[in-house]
């Protein structure tokens, strides 16, 4: 099984996702044994954003590697773990609220992908780029 960033180059659907990954500086710790549970926004999640901001993003990279680590949580939190809590706290430090009534949302996403299972964790795929706050 590959880890979770080879899954992210190799589905072709998280180009922008790895592209930031690689400007944060944080590949090698997202290749790390972990467990890791990532939310990762697909392509079209970052195409919402405003235009710019991605840009503008990859040229601050403390505040860019702050939004990524928004969507790691330490540990492998399968759809079933998760639909057990309220939320779950980042590596950034900050709350992300799961809710799992009516479908599987994280804070403003929803989780298009559940449960891709890596050799150091757990992918979502969500539709949105989610903020801290």
């Amino acid at each position: 099984m590959a880890d979770i960033v080879d899954i992210a180059v190799g589905a072709g659907s998280f180009t922008t996702l790895v592209t930031a990954v690689q400007a944060a500086g944080l590949v090698d710790a997202l290749k790390s044994p972990g467990p890791f549970t990532v939310f990762a926004p697909n392509d079209d999640a970052f195409a919402k954003l405003p235009p710019g901001t991605v840009q503008t993003l990859v040229q601050n990279t403390p505040q860019l590697a702050r939004i990524l680590k928004y969507h790691v949580v330490s540990g492998k939190l399968m759809k079933a773990d998760l639909e057990k809590l309220d939320s779950v706290t980042s590596l950034e430090g900050s709350p992300i609220r799961i809710d799992c009534s009516d479908g599987f949302e994280v804070k403003n996403a929803t989780v298009v992908a559940a449960d891709i299972e890596a050799d150091n964790g757990v992918i979502h795929v969500i539709d949105n780029v989610i903020l801290m706050g």
